[in-house]
């Protein structure tokens, strides 16, 4: 089993006080249930707008006024969780791209939870959350290739040694490093502030690994959680 630890700059607490999140590694083991994922997303997306957490609304806003805090707009660039709803209150849905992918996704949708996924065998050292200094680079897709670009300064990003693997903290994913059901070695991060009841982070992740298990049996799996001020 191979192991994860991300670093976080003391910077991030100035920006977002109380910041925590949950590392989850897992390594992967054969794809047997895709329909697990495919349930879990459809399900998530009929029940996007009800009000199972009363806390969902207010988490979002302490998310806009973090990004606001770097100088992001969160209108314009959300945080993740935020535009998945957003985009499932426009259409009603939101369309399987795969297994793995659709999973965390149905959990972010559920529990207004950022949640990203990671395909580790691509990293070249261990993720850290650090605020950019603007030299870093970021690849993307632009008309259908891939470009680099580079973060703003001051803005927040995820980043291993060689360039940024999140821009904006967790509202677009470079390439290098994205997941699907192939990968072998996966990490997640469940990205909460304190208007989410630290029990609900819990509950979200370990929905995420009863998935995975469901999904895959045999798969291993380590939970972590990691963050400021946590007892």
């Amino acid at each position: 089993m191979f192991s994860v630890s991300p670093s976080i700059d003391p910077a991030i607490s100035e920006i977002a006080p109380g910041f925590r999140a949950l590392s989850v590694v897992v390594q992967a083991a054969p794809l047997i249930h895709p329909e697990v994922a495919e349930k879990a997303l459809r399900q998530a997306c009929l029940a996007a707008n009800n009000d199972d957490f009363p806390w969902a609304d207010a988490h979002l806003s302490a998310w806009a006024d973090a990004f606001k805090r770097f100088g992001a707009k969160p209108k314009r660039t959300p945080c993740s969780a935020e535009a998945l709803r957003k985009r499932v209150s426009r259409d009603g849905n939101l369309p399987a791209l795969d297994p793995v992918v659709d999973l965390y996704n149905a959990i972010s949708i559920k529990y207004a939870l950022p949640v990203g996924g990671e395909n580790f065998t691509a990293y070249t050292s261990q993720p850290r959350l650090k605020v950019a200094d603007g030299t870093e680079r970021f690849d993307t897709v632009k008309e259908g290739e891939i470009i680099f670009e580079s973060p703003e300064a001051g803005e927040v990003i995820w980043c291993d040694d060689k360039g940024v693997t999140c821009r904006r903290w967790n509202w677009r994913q470079g390439v290098r490093t994205r997941l699907d059901a192939h990968a072998q070695q996966m990490w997640f991060i469940l990205e909460s502030l304190p208007a989410m009841p630290l029990e609900a982070l819990h509950r979200a992740g370990d929905e995420l690994i009863h998935g995975l298990e469901q999904m895959m049996p045999g798969v291993q799996i380590n939970k972590q959680l990691i963050g400021f001020d946590i007892v």
